[in-house]
């Protein structure tokens, strides 16, 4: 096996452990979590749940409708659709192996207990985090995280650009969770300061470790001449 395809596969792998850590250090932090994750997290605190295994069953919602799309819609992509599919069901698999890791790290990594300035430093952990682990499993081009695979899909089907769809699907998620906090328990879960934060920076840490590392990375993969 080529150097490129193991550095390929070594970049993926630590792109979703990482984007699983990244994820859990902003639950943590208490301020509000990433949009879609919101959904999962709102669901989970209100019903006692198991927050891994929610999101897991959201990411299975997820690559249903990627596989409903896909077949009664419009893929929009040149790929056979055969392939598309194939890396629809494998997000499955991923899926159980992503929250599985995210359960240990919860498990793992205490909140913060300093107060308000402690809360901050893992907010902004777990922003940093996301954004670098969802740069580097996405720039690998394997198969994609639910999240990601379930914009891309509306995104191809719909016509625009997958930063706009992502804007609006987070503003979904968002008005999502908190018809489902407000009508179970009374008050808001999940939505706070950390999930505008998280809107905001996610997408300016990507950009910018794929300004400086996405070149280098694509390279060493063996992804570019």
């Amino acid at each position: 096996m080529k150097k490129s395809t193991i550095l390929r596969g070594i970049f993926y792998v630590a792109g979703l452990l990482i984007l699983a850590l990244g994820i859990i250090l902003n639950t943590k932090s208490g301020l509000g979590v990433s949009p879609i994750i919101s959904v999962s997290y709102s669901i989970s605190t209100i019903a006692e749940l198991n927050f891994g295994n929610t999101t897991f069953l959201l990411y299975t919602v997820f690559v249903m409708i990627e596989i409903f799309l896909h077949v009664f819609v419009r893929h929009g992509r040149t790929e056979k659709l055969s392939l598309i599919l194939m890396k629809d069901v494998m997000q499955l698999p991923l899926s159980l192996v992503f929250t599985r890791f995210m359960n240990l790290f919860s498990e793992l990594i205490p909140a913060p207990s300093h107060g308000l300035s402690s809360q901050l430093f893992t907010l902004m952990g777990g922003i940093l985090l996301t954004g670098i682990g969802a740069a580097m499993s996405l720039n690998m081009r394997i198969i994609p995280n639910p999240g990601d695979g379930i914009v891309q899909a509306i995104a191809d089907c719909i016509g625009k650009t997958v930063g706009f769809t992502k804007n609006c699907f987070d503003l979904v998620s968002i008005c999502i969770t908190i018809i489902i906090s407000l009508v179970f328990a009374h008050k808001l879960i999940g939505v706070g300061l950390g999930t505008v934060v998280s809107v905001l920076g996610v997408g300016r840490v990507i950009a910018t470790f794929n300004h400086l590392f996405m070149n280098k990375m694509a390279a060493a993969a063996g992804m570019k001449p």
